[in-house]
């Protein structure tokens, strides 16, 4: 069993905002699998179905990014899954807009969400697609760049994104996820 877990923050507000990226992808991954998610529990919304004969969940934790392992940690402890067959998607500051790189474990450079996930799972080892953002223009705090919008001309260098994470996603029913790094990390 697969659990893939989009990152971002609940509510109309912050819809479509840059630090909401990782509901972008599960969104996207919901939408081709027809498997809306439905279900609410440990604080979340989450979605199960098959693919390609693999059961996956898809996970949106409900609990604001800096609470996001709160929602993780008991879901992979109700369905018994390991850190090794986990994906956690997010937004990335020291990435460039659209771009996107996978990583099998490491710190949390300083965001929240995936600092709150390594304190509840106990390790640093589990497979992430990092989104790029970029940075801040000068003179704007972070807090209010991550929690702002995409404009049209960002959200055009995002979408295809969204789809290649997606596609990385797919992938990794198929093939450790190490291959599919190096996959998409080349491209």
């Amino acid at each position: 069993m697969k659990l893939m877990i989009g990152l971002g923050n609940p509510g109309k507000p912050y819809e479509k905002t840059k630090h909401n990226i990782g509901f972008e992808v599960i969104d996207e991954l919901a939408e081709r699998w027809d498997a809306p998610l439905m279900q609410s529990k440990f604080n979340g919304v989450f979605s199960k179905t098959i693919v390609n004969g693999e059961k996956v969940i898809l996970l949106k934790p409900l609990t604001y990014m800096n609470l996001s392992g709160e929602s993780i940690r008991p879901l992979m402890d109700y369905f018994q899954i390991e850190p090794e067959d986990i994906v956690v998607i997010y937004d990335d500051l020291d990435l460039p807009m659209g771009k996107m790189r996978l990583r099998q474990k490491g710190s949390a450079g300083g965001h929240n969400g995936i600092k709150s996930a390594i304190a509840h799972l106990g390790t640093q080892e589990f497979n992430r697609i990092r989104i790029g953002i970029d940075r801040p223009p000068r003179g704007m705090k972070v807090p209010d760049y991550v929690l702002s919008r995409f404009s049209k001309e960002e959200w055009a260098d995002m979408e295809p994104v969204i789809t290649k994470s997606a596609d990385a996603c797919e992938r990794f029913l198929k093939k450790p996820f190490l291959e599919v790094m190096n996959e998409f990390n080349g491209g």
